[in-house]
């Protein structure tokens, strides 16, 4: 598994196959590349695949310190500029979701487009239904540590009798987590918010909504009308961790999308 030292010394894993233009997948919070596993095959035919691990996560360093969003995409640009790579396709699930939103205000010049899966622009509660998820959330972690709250995530992840073997492997990979570093990264994420640059979006933007999903798809459609070229696409049957439940209408949407993005350099490449 190759890796990358950013210069602030913190070394980030990530797993690349295939080739073609960069498509660059980021996972949840708590997860890692994992998420990928049922995706990136497919994807990989006909594109280079890059998965990191995000700061914190996986087999990531896990430095001392605050985390946060900002932070998270800033270390995936050290990586792409590293590597070279100038224009990339980003797709993101839920936490991945807001860094490439992150991304796309902050490094324009490096996102030619963004798939969000099931995530938004911003982290900030807004009614006290919201307050009140957040907070028992942070204090599910706190009580019960990581093993604890994976349990109760893995239940409305996969809720399904026929899903067990998903919550059991949500269980092992959620419950894995370091106790401090899941906190100081669900912490990161609260109060986030890039909601008012959402107009300096210049790249075509693909929003997919899992019908089981946390969040309404009547929030996703409210942010999408304020993107310059965005769209939304509902996935059926499907929880709010997608690229698991239904990698099939996933790897369908985004290369459907990336075919759209890319328009005829892509059929001459893969014809010629």
């Amino acid at each position: 598994m190759p890796t990358f030292r950013t210069q602030e010394g913190v070394t980030l894993h990530f797993e690349e196959s295939g080739e073609g233009a960069p498509v660059l997948l980021l996972h949840g919070l708590g997860s890692s590349g994992s998420d990928w596993e049922g995706v990136a095959p497919r994807l990989s035919a006909h594109h280079r695949l890059l998965v990191p691990d995000a700061r914190g996560h996986g087999r990531s360093d896990k430095p001392a310190g605050a985390y946060g969003v900002a932070l998270f995409a800033r270390d995936i640009a050290a990586l792409c500029d590293g590597l070279g790579l100038s224009s990339v396709h980003i797709v993101g699930l839920s936490m991945g979701g807001m860094m490439g939103f992150q991304l796309a205000v902050d490094r324009p010049d490096l996102v030619r487009s963004l798939v969000v899966i099931n995530s938004g622009p911003d982290m900030v509660p807004r009614t006290l239904r919201q307050r009140f998820a957040y907070l028992t959330r942070l204090l599910a972690l706190r009580a019960l540590g990581p093993q604890g709250l994976a349990k109760i995530v893995a239940k409305k992840l996969f809720p399904k009798p026929e899903q067990e073997s998903l919550r059991r492997q949500a269980v092992e990979r959620l419950g894995s987590n370091a106790p401090d570093v899941y906190l100081r990264a669900t912490k990161g994420l609260l109060g986030w918010s890039v909601l008012e640059r959402l107009k300096d979006v210049s790249c075509p933007v693909l929003v997919l909504h899992s019908e089981r999903d946390y969040t309404p798809q009547a929030s996703k459609q409210a942010y999408v009308d304020l993107l310059q070229k965005a769209r939304l696409q509902v996935l059926t049957d499907s929880g709010h961790a997608a690229p698991v439940d239904q990698p099939g209408q996933v790897v369908e949407a985004v290369e459907g999308f990336l075919r759209k993005v890319e328009g005829p350099s892509r059929d001459a490449l893969h014809t010629g």
